[in-house]
């Protein structure tokens, strides 16, 4: 019985339900869309290692001493071509082969940079024949002049077969004729550029050596051969199975793939959060009007327990049709997220796991079934002999409870916020307990919006209730009515602005505070960078620079990685004059000149290693060998430079080719005609560009505002099911007061104002959870931004223009949200609606 109850009341409410589906629609797109697309490439990036690391058994390499050192000869120092000969005499070693590879790329015919993907990188490589790729057009390059590029490249750059392209590398363009195109299979939108071995030992490392030697076995097991071949090899080179180099690169890639499905759960988990607010108003609400019928049933014999199971199995149903319609939806977003990411360049569809459909029917319907259970449990405390009463309604509770609760995670969090702000740099990240305590505010602030919003609803319904006449004066009295229901709608709208406007307070402190580090620390005239990150830059820029006229001083940057007494840490590399004038670093004890073997440490470092002028540290590099830098100067914080600068002797030495990170330079005069100079001193130089200091500012605030409209949009969720709350709330509430709306209309009210009430009450329940959530936000703002002033960000700014537009935005939510249910109320019949019981 209880069950055809439980499908007659689906079947009845199934408008209100539908609506309180979406946010469980919404959520688990959310979640299924990322296993989709996180499971989807790890298929990628594991066809993609089978096929390029296919039969190799053995992979002799430079042995990794610095944990993060790559090997793209800035790095490790490369195997010596006389190792290959010498593994050709190891018995079980069949085609040994030596592999190049490295940064280049190719101009197309618009003289600019043909870039894959965003974010993919740019390979040179070696042709071997081997390694996976097959020639499509053409043939393979050949001598000093040739070069081949992918498929892809080719075509996005305009190229064909015997086209003259520029070739760029870590050193000066090249001029090259284009001998053919490579098929490289799923590559995931990264651009192939081929030469012959000489060419590419020649442009990306030097000649006589390989990046690796990979081989494959003549029937011998490859831990045997590995064992064979690590005998006749020198010290600093060692050899690895196929299987360790494959699981190798399958565990980087892994770990990215992890940080990035966590990294987007987590947004999925906040929309979650959100709906449920959404689905417990909605229950609550259905189970309030349907306080009679239900028990009725309890006079007919059902007892509590059966009840409660009705409830919750309209919570089932409506959890399992979300998460069904939420898979297709997730599906979607996954499949155009992957073709954003590779643009095509991908093998085969899109991956489902078993898992991926139990976590998201267990997210959907279990979050559904939990937001159900509190209304389920009121609607079974239903005494039998209220069916008998016309004016029955369900019991409230008292707040007490609630306000003690929500005051007491309020204290809990406001006190992990001022512990973390107070800590020391002995405490740990300040970041972790700022982060829970907000969470913790979060979570108290809206267990306390019931007693919060009655003056809050007061204030902001004050203008309609004194311009708007009756219809105002009604739409507050209605969100004040129940305090439940306003705050319960308004707080996840609350949660989702709160979260958009901590990162708008971070977004604008991040500028300003790089605007402020760039004015204190930022002394040169201009800088020559490259253009991307990972794109490279030789030295050969140096010179070019220095013949510009009006250029009075030019000074090279350098990066890299080594151990540190032990510790891995990044490095620069740069002059005196480079740091005194270009970042205006001011030494606090000895100099800042390096000589061949010294290095500088900020008096951060120097302070919690216990270093001073004249202290001798070991610096291993990622070559393996291990330098005695002596520490000749300690100088003032610079988030420009960084905690260390070592000698770029010590630096040269042991990289096999430098690259360069920055061209600081100075010029007589700094207009427009010096910069126009510059850069057509560099123009075959596609990889480079000249910026002075307001282009920096530029190019910074772009990249922060692409953080801030990318975080922004993954909570827009939040706001979207938010909003859907409200128009489910609105509508409940209509029906909830059809006897009443019908009154109004019989003493006068007419259609408009009885829909400009409707609309007005929405959006005073809209604004109280705009205000209540940029209240928050700024604080999580300013907070944070307060936990991370040690590490650079060292203004607050509030983007007042930008709030008052959310603020706005909220107005607009609530008269969008108003629209059906404020049809709905103008077309009721008033004598019907007097009629209703």
């Amino acid at each position: 019985m209880m069950a055809r109850v439980t499908l007659r009341n689906l079947a009845a409410h199934k408008i209100r339900l539908m609506l309180t589906a979406v946010a469980v629609i919404l959520g688990v797109a959310f979640v299924s869309g990322t296993l989709i697309f996180t499971d989807t490439m790890g298929r990628q990036f594991d066809d993609l290692f089978d096929r390029i690391g296919k039969g190799i058994a053995v992979d002799v390499r430079a042995k990794k001493v610095v944990e993060g050192a790559d090997q793209d000869g800035m790095s490790a120092q490369p195997v010596p071509a006389s190792v290959l000969e010498r593994l050709k005499q190891v018995e079980g070693v069949r085609n040994p082969v030596g592999n190049v590879t490295g940064y280049a790329a190719v101009t197309g015919r618009d003289g600019k940079l043909v870039s894959g993907q965003e974010g993919a990188p740019q390979l040179g490589v070696n042709w071997t024949g081997t390694g996976g790729y097959t020639m499509t057009t053409g043939r393979p390059p050949s001598g000093p002049g040739e070069v081949a590029v992918d498929d892809r490249t080719a075509e996005k750059g305009g190229l064909k077969v015997g086209d003259t392209v520029s070739v760029v590398t870590a050193g000066p363009p090249q001029k090259m004729r284009l001998s053919g195109t490579i098929d490289t299979g799923a590559l995931l939108g990264a651009t192939v550029t081929a030469f012959d071995t000489p060419t590419a030992q020649r442009l990306m490392l030097k000649p006589g050596f390989f990046t690796d030697i990979q081989m494959e076995s003549s029937g011998v097991g490859e831990k045997e051969l590995r064992d064979r071949v690590a005998a006749v090899l020198p010290g600093q080179l060692e050899a690895i199975t196929g299987t360790q180099m494959r699981d190798e690169a399958q565990s980087d890639v892994e770990q990215i793939m992890n940080f990035f499905r966590t990294f987007l759960l987590v947004f999925a988990l906040i929309s979650i959060f959100v709906g449920a607010f959404i689905i417990v108003n909605t229950f609550s609400m259905l189970v309030a009007q349907r306080t009679r019928e239900l028990a009725l049933l309890r006079v007919i014999g059902a007892a509590r327990p059966q009840v409660t199971r009705a409830v919750l199995g309209e919570a089932v149903a409506v959890g399992f049709l979300g998460s069904t319609l939420g898979l297709g939806v997730g599906t979607g977003l996954a499949a155009l997220l992957y073709s954003q990411m590779i643009g095509g360049d991908g093998g085969g569809g899109l991956v489902f796991t078993p898992m991926m459909f139990v976590w998201s029917y267990l997210v959907g319907i279990v979050v559904t079934v939990v937001a159900a259970y509190f209304p389920a449990r009121r609607a079974a405390k239903i005494p039998p002999v209220a069916a008998m009463r016309d004016d029955v309604a369900l019991p409230q509770r008292s707040l007490r409870v609630r306000v003690a609760l929500g005051s007491l995670l309020t204290l809990i969090g406001g006190g992990l916020i001022a512990v973390g702000l107070a800590g020391d740099d002995t405490a740990g990240n300040p970041i972790v307990p700022v982060g829970v305590g907000a969470f913790a505010v979060l979570l108290g602030v809206a267990m306390l919006a019931p007693v919060i919003s009655v003056p809050i609803v007061r204030v902001l319904g004050a203008p309609a209730a004194r311009l708007m006449g009756a219809p105002g004066r009604l739409a507050r009295q209605n969100a004040l009515r129940n305090p439940r229901r306003t705050a319960a709608t308004a707080a996840a709208l609350m949660i989702g602005l709160a979260l958009i406007t901590t990162v708008n307070v971070l977004g604008a402190s991040m500028r300003s505070s790089v605007d402020e580090q760039i004015d204190a620390q930022f002394g040169a005239d201009y800088i020559v960078a490259p253009v991307a990150f990972g794109v490279a830059m030789g030295p050969d820029v140096l010179g070019k620079v220095q013949a510009v006229p009006g250029v009075t001083q030019v000074s090279a940057i350098y990066d890299g990685i080594a151990n540190f007494a032990g510790k891995r840490a990044g490095y620069a590399v740069a002059s005196a004059y480079a740091l005194e004038k270009g970042a205006r670093v001011k030494a606090t004890s000895g100099t800042l000149e390096t000589g061949r073997d010294g290095m500088l440490v900020d008096a951060e470092t120097a302070r919690s290693q216990g270093w001073a002028v004249g202290s001798v540290v070991p610096v291993q590099f990622p070559d393996g060998a291990t330098e005695r830098l002596r520490i000749t100067g300690i100088y003032a914080k610079s988030d420009l430079v960084g905690p260390r600068v070592i000698a770029e002797a010590a630096h040269r030495a042991h990289a096999a080719r430098p690259t360069l990170t920055l061209v600081v330079v100075d010029a007589a005069s700094t207009g427009p005609a010096t910069k126009t100079a510059l850069e057509r001193a560099l123009s075959d130089h596609p990889n480079v560009e000249v910026q002075d200091q307001a282009a920096i500012k530029d190019e910074a605030r772009q990249q922060i505002d692409g953080l801030v409209s990318f975080l922004t949009a993954l909570l827009i969720m939040s706001v979207i099911i938010a909003a859907v709350g409200v128009i489910n709330t609105l509508a409940l509430s209509v029906i909830e007061r059809t006897r009443e709306i019908g009154l109004l209309r019989a003493i006068g009210i007419s259609r408009r104002q009885l829909r400009r009430m409707i609309r007005l009450e929405s959006i005073v329940i809209a604004l109280f959870g705009a205000v209540l959530g940029i209240a928050i936000g700024v604080s999580f703002g300013a907070a944070v931004q307060h936990a991370l002033e040690g590490e650079g960000l060292t203004r607050l700014s509030i983007p007042y223009v930008t709030l008052a537009v959310y603020v706005v935005i909220a107005a607009v939510i609530g008269v969008l949200a108003a629209l059906w249910p404020a049809w709905r109320a103008g077309r009721m019949d008033v004598l019907k609606a007097i009629a209703t019981e």
